[in-house]
C-alpha cells in the first residue's frame, strides 16, 4: 500500500527502537535469571518469633515469582508500545509486557496488569487517568507479537494505529528495518521507500491468523470493554454473556493472571488479602479454583494460562463432576466411604428425576430445603417434648430450657440458635452418658450367660456378621436410628461384633416402643435371630426403648451443629420418599433407598455449602472457630478459595454455579463466570440471567458480542442459526479493520455408507491443506465413541500418500501433533477452537439428540474459524433446511482467501 513519506520513515524508526527495546529487555531478565534474582529472605526483613513465618513466606513468594517473570520475558519482550502524551503536552512511550516487568533505565516497562497497560485497550485519542501520572491522551499504539528467528528478534503481524494512520498490519517489523538500513545508510529512504520492497510487508487493516493448533486463540491486548471487565475489584461477582469467539474465556483468565498479582491489587484489597492469607495461611496466588464442563477443555485451556505465567495445575482447574465427588466423599462426609464415613451413595447413570427437576433446578433446590428446615426444626420440638415428659427430672428440666431457645429462634439467627443451644451441651453429654452405661449395662447382661459358657460366642458372631456383608445390608432407616455407627464394613472382632448385637437390640426396642415391627430381611433382624429367642426374651424392650428414645432426644443437643449437618443426607431421603407419592420432581422407581444420582447430589451439597457459608460469613465464628460449638465448619473453612472462576457457566445448572459460589471466601465473594445461553449443552444447564441471579442477588452480568474467532461466512451462518433459534442473548458480530472473507461452509447430503463420508472428508482435508499451504488445526465430531475409532482408523488410510496424520481421541482426551486431523465424539465440542471442523451424520445427531440438536448445531458451526464442513446420511434436518442457501457444495470453485495470510 502507498504510504505518506513521513509515515515510512516513522515506521522505520519504530521497527528499530523495537527490536532494540526487545534485545535489551531480553538481556536485563537473562542478568536477573543469572545474577541473583532471588535472594535470602534473612536480606529483607528482620525476622523475629511474632512475624518470621510470614515475612519468609512472602519474599519466598516474591522471588518465585520474578524467577517466572524473567523467563516469560526472555521468550515474549513485550506485547504492545505505547505512545502517549501527559496534560503537559509531554509525550512518552511505554513498553507494555504480559507479566512483572524489569526496571531498565531510559525505558518505560508496564505490566498490562498495571493501570498503565489500560493505555494498549484504550482507543486513539482516548484520556486514561494513571495513579501517579495523572491524565494521559493515547496517541499511538503498536500491539506487538515477539519471536525469536535466525536473524534475531521479529515482531510478527504487529498492528500500528495512530491519529491519522492506519490501523495497518506489518508482516515483519525485522524486514521493515533491514530494508531501511540497506547500502550502509546511502540514500536510506530512498532504498526503503521503494514500492516493490515496502508493500509486500504492511497490510491495510487487520488480518485473521490461521489457527495451526489446537488451543485457545492467543489475545495479548484485550479490546477496551474486555479490558475494563478484568480491571474491575477483586470482589466483584461477574457474569460475561456472549457468543463463542467473543474473548469471554481469555479475559477470565487475564483476569485471574492480574488478581492473583497481589501488587497489582488496589491497596484496601492487598490489605484485605494479607490479613487473610496470615489468618488462613493461604498463599493469594495459588488460592483459586476454576470448573469447566469437561476434562478436555481443561486440558485446552491449560496452554493460556501458562502465557499468563499462571500455573494451572490438576488441583486449580477441576470439572464439577470430579470435585462434587471428592467434596461430598472427603471434607463434607456425605457419601459413603470404606471407612465409614457418609451415607449416601452416588449412582451416576441413576434415572429417577421427572422432567420438572431438570427444567426448574432451582424450585426443586427451594422445596427440599424449606422442608428439610422445617423437618429439622420439628424434630427439636419433638425432642424437647420427649424430654419434658419423661420420668428423668434431669432430662425434664433440660427440654424446659431447650424449649425456650426454639421457641424464639424463629426471631433470631441460625448463629444464635446455635450458640444458645451450644450452651446446654455439657448437660446435654451428661444425660447420655447416664443412660447410655444404664442401657449398655441390661443389653450386655443378656448375653452374659452365653459367653461365660462359650468363651468364643463373641468371635463365632463375628464370623456370622462377616458372612451377612455379601448379601445383607443395613437396612437404611434402621441404621439412622444406632446410636453407635454400624457402617456395614468387615467385622473382625469381638467388640465390634458387640455393638452390632447392642445396636441390633436398640433397634428391636425402637420398633417395639413405636408398635412397627423390625424389618425381617435386614441385617439387625438376622443378627438377633442368630443369637437366639432365649436372650432376646429375657430383655424389656419397653424399658431399653424409653431409655433409648431419651437418650436420642438428649443427643440432639449434644452438639446442635453437627447434628443438623450430619442430619441433611437423611432428611433428603424422607423428602424423596415423601415427594415420589405426589409425582412432582421423582419417579417412584429407580434408585435405592441410600442411592442419589449427581444433580440430587447437588442439592444436598448445596444445602450443606450455603448453611455453613451463612454462618461463617459471620466474623465472630471465624474467629472461634476452633470452640467446640464451631469446630464442625472447619472442613467447610478449608475450602473456600480467594477467587473462583466458571468457564462455559450456562452447561452448570444453577445449584451447581451455586455450589462453586459459596466456595468464594466470604471476605471476598470473588467469583467471575462467563457462558453463552445459545451453547448449553445439557439438560439441567442454566437457561436465563434470572437463575444466574439467583446465584447472586447482585450478580454484575456484562455482554460482550464482538467475535475474533470466525470468517464473515461463517459467522452469518451462526447468526441465521440464532435466529431460526429464536436463541437468547446478543449474535456475534465481526470486528472493524479485519479482513473476515473466507470460504462458504460446504454440505454433503445422502452419503449412505462410510466410505462416501471418507472419501469427501479426505477430498475436502486436502483441498484445506493446499489452500492454507500448511495443515491447519482440523477436528471432525462423530456421534458416539464408537465412530471415534472406526472412522479415524478409515480417514488415515484415506490420506496415507498425503502423510497426513489423523488421531482418535477417545474420551476427549488430546492425542497427537498439533497438524494432525483429531477426531472426538461431539460430546466433547464446548469450547474447543479449530480452523477446519467436520461435522459427520448430523440427521442422525438430529434423532439421538432430539433436546439438544439445535445446541450442538449452533455450537458445531462455532468451532470452526474459516472452514466448515457437514455430512447427512440421507437429508438434512428441517432445521438446516431453512439454511441451506449459506452452503455450498464444493470449495474447489470457491475464491480462496486463507492463502494470503
Amino acid at each position: 500500500m502507498e504510504l505518506p513519506q513521513e509515515y515510512r520513515k516513522h515506521l522505520a524508526e519504530l521497527a528499530g527502537e523495537t527490536l532494540q527495546t526487545f534485545e535489551l529487555i531480553v538481556h536485563f531478565a537473562t542478568e536477573r535469571l543469572n545474577g541473583g534474582s532471588t535472594q535470602n529472605p534473612d536480606v529483607f526483613v528482620e525476622a523475629n518469633s511474632w512475624t518470621a513465618n510470614s515475612q519468609v513466606r512472602k519474599v519466598n513468594t516474591i522471588s518465585q515469582e520474578i524467577l517466572q517473570s524473567c523467563r516469560q520475558l526472555r521468550s515474549e519482550p513485550a506485547i504492545a508500545r505505547i505512545v502517549a502524551e501527559t496534560e503537559n503536552g509531554v509525550t512518552k512511550i511505554y513498553y507494555v509486557c504480559r507479566t512483572t516487568p524489569v526496571r531498565i533505565d531510559d525505558i518505560d516497562l508496564a505490566s498490562y496488569r498495571s493501570p498503565v497497560g489500560r493505555l494498549a485497550s484504550s482507543p486513539i485519542g482516548s484520556l486514561c487517568t494513571i495513579p501517579k501520572v495523572g491524565t494521559m491522551k493515547v496517541i499511538e499504539r503498536t500491539q506487538l507479537r515477539p519471536s525469536l528467528e535466525s536473524g534475531g528478534w521479529n515482531s510478527r503481524n504487529s498492528v500500528l494505529e495512530g491519529k491519522a494512520i492506519g490501523p495497518l498490519t506489518i508482516e515483519s517489523l525485522r524486514a521493515l528495518f533491514e530494508v531501511a538500513v540497506r547500502d550502509d545508510g546511502v540514500e536510506l529512504l530512498d532504498s526503503f521507500l521503494a514500492e516493490e520492497q515496502a508493500e509486500p510487508n504492511i497490510f491495510d487493516g487487520l488480518r485473521r491468523t490461521v489457527l495451526t493448533k489446537m488451543g485457545l486463540r492467543d489475545q495479548p491486548i484485550l479490546d477496551q470493554y474486555q479490558d475494563e471487565i478484568f480491571r474491575l475489584p477483586l470482589g466483584a461477582r461477574l457474569m460475561i454473556l456472549g457468543p463463542p469467539g467473543t474473548g469471554k474465556t481469555t479475559t477470565l483468565i487475564r483476569r485471574l493472571g492480574q488478581k492473583r498479582d497481589i501488587y497489582s491489587l488496589e491497596t484496601s484489597e492487598q490489605l484485605l488479602v494479607g490479613s487473610i492469607n496470615d489468618l488462613q495461611g493461604d498463599d493469594h496466588a495459588s488460592s483459586w479454583l476454576m470448573f469447566t464442563p469437561t476434562d478436555l477443555l481443561k486440558d485446552y485451556l491449560k496452554e493460556a494460562f501458562s502465557r499468563e505465567g499462571v500455573p494451572a495445575s490438576n488441583r486449580r482447574i477441576r470439572t464439577w463432576d470430579d470435585y462434587r465427588r471428592e467434596l461430598a466423599r472427603g471434607p463434607l462426609g456425605i457419601l459413603k466411604t470404606s471407612t465409614g464415613k457418609g451415607s449416601l451413595v452416588l449412582n451416576d447413570k441413576g434415572a429417577n428425576l421427572r422432567v420438572s427437576a431438570y427444567e426448574k433446578p432451582i424450585q426443586w433446590f427451594t422445596e427440599f430445603n424449606e422442608w428439610q428446615r422445617h423437618n429439622h426444626f420439628q424434630q427439636l420440638v419433638d425432642a424437647t417434648e420427649t424430654l419434658v415428659a419423661s420420668r428423668d427430672n434431669e432430662s425434664v428440666a433440660l427440654g424446659k430450657r431447650l424449649k425456650v431457645i426454639i421457641d424464639r429462634s424463629g426471631d433470631v439467627t441460625m448463629a444464635s440458635t446455635i450458640r444458645a443451644l451450644a450452651d446446654e451441651a455439657q448437660h446435654a453429654q451428661g444425660i447420655v452418658n447416664r443412660l447410655k452405661t444404664t442401657t449398655d449395662k441390661i443389653i450386655k447382661a443378656s448375653i452374659a450367660g452365653r459367653f461365660s459358657k462359650n468363651r468364643g460366642f463373641l468371635d463365632e458372631l463375628a464370623t456370622f456378621i462377616d458372612g451377612l456383608q455379601d448379601g445383607q445390608g443395613v437396612d437404611p432407616d434402621e441404621q439412622d436410628e444406632v446410636d453407635d455407627e454400624d457402617s456395614g464394613a468387615s467385622l473382625t472382632t469381638s467388640v465390634a461384633a458387640l455393638n452390632a448385637y447392642m445396636n441390633a437390640v436398640r433397634v428391636r426396642a425402637r420398633a417395639s416402643l413405636s408398635k412397627q415391627p423390625l424389618n425381617r430381611n435386614s441385617r439387625y433382624a438376622k443378627i438377633l435371630e442368630w443369637i437366639g429367642e432365649e436372650v432376646i426374651s429375657a430383655l424389656d424392650f419397653e424399658e431399653i426403648g424409653t431409655n433409648q428414645l431419651v437418650q436420642t432426644s438428649a443427643r440432639r443437643f449434644v452438639n446442635p451443629l453437627k447434628s443438623y449437618f450430619d442430619g441433611i443426607p437423611k432428611r433428603y431421603r424422607a423428602f424423596r420418599r415423601a415427594s415420589q407419592e405426589q409425582g412432582v420432581w421423582y419417579l417412584k422407581d429407580g434408585l435405592e433407598s441410600r442411592e442419589v444420582n449427581p444433580l440430587e447430589l447437588d442439592v444436598v451439597l448445596l444445602t450443606t455449602l450455603r448453611d455453613g457459608y451463612n454462618l461463617l460469613s459471620v466474623p465472630d465464628i471465624r474467629k472461634n472457630i476452633d470452640s467446640t460449638h464451631w469446630s464442625s465448619l472447619i472442613p467447610l473453612l478449608g475450602l473456600y478459595r480467594n477467587q473462583i472462576l466458571v468457564d462455559e457457566a450456562t452447561d452448570f445448572s444453577p445449584v451447581q454455579l451455586a455450589c462453586m459460589a459459596a466456595l468464594a471466601r466470604p471476605e471476598l465473594q470473588s467469583f467471575f463466570a462467563c457462558g453463552d445461553f445459545n451453547q448449553r449443552l445439557t439438560t439441567w444447564g442454566t437457561r436465563t440471567e434470572d437463575e444466574l441471579r439467583w446465584v447472586f442477588s447482585d450478580f454484575d452480568i456484562r455482554e460482550i458480542s464482538v467475535s475474533y474467532r470466525q470468517s464473515r461466512q461463517l459467522n452469518e451462518l451462526s447468526r441465521a442459526i440464532v435466529q431460526t433459534l429464536k436463541g437468547a442473548g446478543h449474535v456475534a458480530t465481526l470486528p472493524e479493520h479485519v479482513d473476515s472473507e473466507g470460504v462458504p461452509p460446504v454440505l454433503l447430503e445422502s452419503a449412505d455408507s462410510d466410505e462416501v463420508v471418507i472419501y469427501w472428508l479426505a477430498e475436502r482435508i486436502r483441498e484445506i491443506e493446499k489452500f492454507v499451504g500448511q495443515m491447519p488445526s482440523t477436528a471432525i465430531f462423530v456421534n458416539s465413541e464408537e465412530e471415534v475409532t472406526l472412522i479415524s482408523r478409515a480417514l488415515k488410510d484415506a490420506l496415507y500418500e498425503h502423510n497426513i496424520q489423523v488421531q482418535a481421541c477417545p474420551l476427549g482426551q488430546v492425542v497427537g501433533h498439533d497438524n494432525d486431523v483429531r477426531v472426538f465424539d461431539i460430546q466433547y465440542i464446548k469450547g474447543l477452537e479449530f480452523e477446519a471442523v467436520f461435522f459427520v451424520d448430523v440427521d442422525n445427531l438430529a434423532e439421538i439428540q432430539p433436546e439438544l440438536f439445535d445446541k450442538y448445531l449452533y455450537v458445531g458451526a462455532t468451532r470452526a474459524a474459516t472452514y466448515l464442513g457437514i455430512t447427512c446420511r440421507e437429508y438434512v434436518p428441517d432445521l438446516l433446511e431453512d439454511l441451506r442457501d449459506h452452503f455450498t457444495g464444493v470449495w474447489a470453485t470457491t475464491q480462496n482467501r486463507q492463502g494470503t495470510h
